[in-house]
């Protein structure tokens, strides 16, 4: 039996690669597949070196690898039953549908495959639907955790939580002020095969995106910066460990126009990858924190709840609740996504710098994900559908099982499946949370009227225009009480400036 290693399961210590040490291995570069969305070039150059170092190293340690760059899949698979004569193995992809494809074009080639259990995660899908039994919707994330805590014994002592809390979120919000300098990211330098891939990426897709709505999108890159082997990834782990652990915590919300790292650990591409897996990451953390007694507690836990909480509990999320999640939009919302995200054409400062540092390196932090990028869009109305297309192309670590739970459901309000509330903000919470608002073309107080930032006529003209499904929402009454205060004439200049907003963005004037 042949072991198939996909693109997002380049683990040599998990999985059938690690059980069958002596066994044959495919792995096909898909031409095709790489041209399914309009990938952002560091993606795809990302994923395929991360390949072809595998293969050789796999190579250099004695594996036959059977490795093909092929138009298609089924190219490579033809090429290689022809050639092996070998029932496959894989592991079980994250996303929804995949396994189903890949066992039928393998039967199709006149191939049998075998899909196991997806070991990258640390809650097998058995223990989350055992978990999730008897439990009403929306999952509750916090609970989910708690058991995860539970399971580990990660910061338990005596099967209580270390520090008597559960959760330190409260304490992870300060903003560090506009001089604040934070160390400086890890950059890997590409070596040769990086180097071979990333042209081949820019003469095969260059000038693919330059037509409407892409606008040339990915023109101009900053130099490829991501690890792509398991000891940069190891590198990149030890990096976060010693100089941003620290202030992961406190400022994780923080946003600064000149600090695109900020205190991020920035594994999450090779955590995606399977370069590195979620528990070794964690008990790393974990042991450096014992070995720093700098390190508060809120950081440490800050971080344990977004790799083991949040990353484990979205995945299981989007597998139960697919393939209905992809299309849920329970907001009816119908505006196409704008122009500017692929641009960055806006003189909205935390707009533009952030669809920028997209651009640059096909990656944003989290708080800038939800709360700046997927908050305009919630807020203008965008289907969520086409918000979810453009993150998973454009960032380095997006995949359908990771984009789709937090851009439809988290970002959109579009589900039910989780979210208790839409993650909706004014200027206001931009401007406590980030240094963008101080330099920027629009004014932060104002709603309505010449100037006026576009965020908040957009935020009042959701409440507004969504009120039938908001309104009744525990969480939504204070806001509600606000927007009460408001008399109609106040309300119809929110409308039109909501409007006019729409027509600036849609004429590339925003």
């Amino acid at each position: 039996m042949a072991v198939w290693v996909l693109g997002d399961g380049l683990s040599r210590t998990h999985g059938p690669l690690a059980a069958r040490p002596d066994e044959p291995v495919l792995m096909v570069e898909s031409r095709a597949f790489a041209r399914r969305y309009p990938y952002h070039p560091h993606k795809l150059t990302l994923v395929l070196s991360a390949m072809r170092h595998l293969r050789d190293e796999l190579r250099e340690a004695g594996r036959d690898v059977a490795y093909y760059r092929t138009e298609t899949f089924r190219d490579g698979v033809e090429r290689f039953l022809s050639e092996y004569e070998e029932p496959l193995v894989a592991m079980e992809p994250a996303s929804h549908g995949a396994g189903d494809r890949l066992r039928e074009l393998v039967a199709d080639c006149g191939g049998t495959l075998d899909l196991v259990r997806n070991e990258l995660f640390i809650c097998s899908a058995d223990r989350f639907d055992e978990w999730a039994e008897g439990r009403s919707k929306p999952y509750r994330q916090e609970g989910f955790y708690r058991t995860m805590r539970r399971e580990t014994g990660y910061l338990m002592a005596d099967g209580e939580p270390v520090g008597g809390e559960w959760n330190y979120d409260a304490e992870n919000r300060e903003f560090p002020g506009s001089d604040y300098d934070p160390p400086e990211p890890p950059r890997f330098e590409p070596d040769e095969v990086t180097r071979e891939v990333s042209a081949w990426v820019r003469e095969e897709f260059d000038g693919s995106y330059d037509e409407p709505p892409y606008g040339g999108a990915w023109a101009d890159p900053e130099p490829f910066r991501w690890p792509v082997t398991r000891e940069a990834a190891l590198s990149a782990l030890e990096s976060f460990c010693a100089d941003r652990l620290v202030e992961f915590g406190p400022y994780q919300d923080a946003m600064l126009g000149d600090e695109w790292a900020m205190n991020h650990a920035l594994l999450s591409a090779a955590i995606n990858l399977g370069l590195l897996h979620p528990a070794e990451v964690i008990e790393r953390v974990l042991e450096a924190a014992r070995e720093d007694p700098d390190v508060p507690l809120a950081s440490l836990e800050g971080f344990v709840r977004q790799v083991l909480g949040w990353r484990e509990f979205l995945r299981h999320v989007y597998r139960v609740e697919m393939p209905e999640l992809a299309t849920a939009n329970r907001l009816d919302a119908t505006e196409d996504l704008p122009e500017l995200y692929w641009s960055g054409g806006t003189e909205m400062n935390c707009l533009s710098n952030v669809i920028d540092g997209v651009r640059e390196r096909g990656y944003s932090h989290h708080i800038e994900r939800l709360m700046v990028l997927s908050n305009f869009a919630l807020l203008y109305g965008v289907e969520p559908r086409q918000l979810d297309d453009w993150f998973h192309a454009a960032y380095v670590d997006a995949y359908h099982w990771v984009t789709t739970p937090n851009v439809v459901e988290m970002g959109s309000y579009g589900s039910g499946a989780f979210a208790t509330k839409p993650y909706a903000a004014s200027a206001n919470y931009i401007d406590r949370m980030s240094d963008h608002c101080s330099d920027c073309s629009y004014y932060k107080t104002k709603t309505t009227g010449e100037g006026a930032c576009p965020f908040n006529a957009l935020y009042w003209e959701f409440l507004g225009r969504n009120e039938d499904d908001l309104r009744s929402s525990g969480r939504m009454g204070l806001v509600y009480s606000h927007w009460d205060d408001k008399d109609e004439a106040e309300r119809e200049a929110i409308r039109e400036r909501a409007a006019e907003v729409r027509g600036m963005a849609e004429r590339g004037e925003l």
